[in-house]
Parts: C-alpha cells; structure tokens; sequence
C-alpha cells in the first residue's frame, strides 16, 4: 500500500467498515467521486461484488474476531476510517462483541497505525444516560453504542461522530436539519428526533470527510429543508477556533 497522504483533500485513503451497509454502498459512490480510494471492509466474500460496484475496493476481514493488532494491520496505510458496521441487533452478546468491543478496538488500532481522522456512523439517541430501559431489547445497543462514541470522544483522533434520526429508505433531499451534541451526545435544545433518508446520511458522511475542522464533533440531525454543505458549514462557521 503506497504511504499516506494528507489528512484531507482528494486522494485520501479511506477505510470503511461495514461497506455493504446501506449506507456504505450509498457512500462509496460518493466518496470515489471526490477521488478518494476507499477499502471497502465486509466480513461476507459473497458481498465483494457489491462492494466493488459501490466504488469500493472490497477487503474481506472479520473485524468482530481481530484483535488490536490485526485491526492494526488492516488499517495501516489509511488516512481516515469510517465506521459503518453493526451487528444488526437480534443477539445481544453479538451486539456488545461488535458495536462496542470491535469498535473500540478499532480507534485503538486507527492509532496505532497512524490514521489521524475517525468518522462514526452512530445514532441521534447515543449517550450514557439514553433513558432507554433495560428489558427493552433496544438497550444493549444503546449501551453499546453508547460506550463506543464515548471511547472515540477520549481518543487522540480527529473524530466526527454522526447521530441521525430514525433512518428510511426514502429517495434522499440532499438537505438536514442538523445541531451539534455536547460531550455527552446530547444534542442542542430544542431537537426532537424524527427521520432521515438514509442517502441523505451517506451525503452527511462524504461531505464531513472533505472537512477536517469538524473534529471533535458530533452532529445529530433528522431530514430538513437545509442543504448538507449549508448546514455543515454553519456548523463551522461557529467554530472559528476549529
């Protein structure tokens, strides 16, 4: 793999676990327009294809067996990683062995192998005290969820943590209605959960790559009447020490 370039700009190389996601696929396009190269990591060689369609150049991995150093290993040469993977609920110990524990060892080895920025696909709702009870099946997730965004919040990466609202498979606006999150995950007052195309949080994700001043924040936003660049560049514009 060739040595990595700047931490921004065209020709960025890009790690995306969870590439046959949905909105991995609707991502990859996107990214491989704005002349990106993108890994594509799935754990099924069944979905390479896909992937490989999706502007992606797929890596078969397990990311949920690795340990630290094989993560490592897979990421090294990687200027950003983009975490877009989840067990899909259904199994709780799964759910803690992937969207906590494999996500987390994931910003260890993003670290250790020199990847300056870590973008997280979360949710509007992730927080330590998400208020979700714990004999709803949803819970462990949450929980999961949580503990994985708080870890990346300690970590030395320029991290950019994405909270959409409940997602559709709705053709995608290309608008949000977006508010930053405090340190916690809160969102700003006066945000109430709604729903989110998931196209238009694959656009949320290209355009948060192509800035690197959003470090250090989570976005939290439903669907909206604003454009993404508009909303993420008043995101910015507040930010003048960014």
């Amino acid at each position: 793999m060739p040595p990595r370039g700047p931490p921004v700009g065209p020709d960025m190389r890009i790690a995306l676990v969870g590439a046959h996601g949905h909105i991995a696929r609707l991502a990859g396009p996107l990214l491989q327009q704005a002349g990106h190269t993108v890994s594509g990591i799935v754990r099924n060689p069944d979905h390479e294809t896909d992937v490989r369609e999706a502007g992606m150049e797929p890596v078969v991995a397990d990311v949920e067996q690795l340990d630290v150093g094989g993560l490592t290993r897979l990421l090294d040469g990687h200027d950003l990683v983009v975490w877009s993977a989840g067990a899909g609920g259904g199994n709780p110990e799964r759910t803690l062995a992937v969207d906590r524990d494999a996500a987390i060892r994931s910003m260890d080895a993003a670290q250790a192998a020199g990847a300056e920025r870590y973008v997280m696909v979360s949710y509007a709702g992730s927080r330590p005290d998400h208020g979700v009870p714990q004999d709803n099946p949803f819970a462990t997730y949450a929980d999961a969820k949580a503990a994985a965004d708080m870890h990346l919040r300690e970590s030395s990466l320029g991290w950019t943590i994405l909270g959409p609202s409940r997602l559709t498979d709705d053709p995608g606006t290309g608008a949000v209605e977006l508010v930053t999150a405090d340190g916690s995950g809160r969102p700003a007052e006066g945000f109430e959960g709604g729903e989110v195309p998931r196209a238009d949080v694959a656009a949320v994700l290209a355009a948060v790559v192509e800035r690197p001043r959003l470090a250090g924040t989570t976005l939290v936003f439903n669907g909206g009447d604003v454009p993404v660049d508009a909303a993420l560049d008043t995101v910015l514009d507040g930010r003048p020490d960014a």
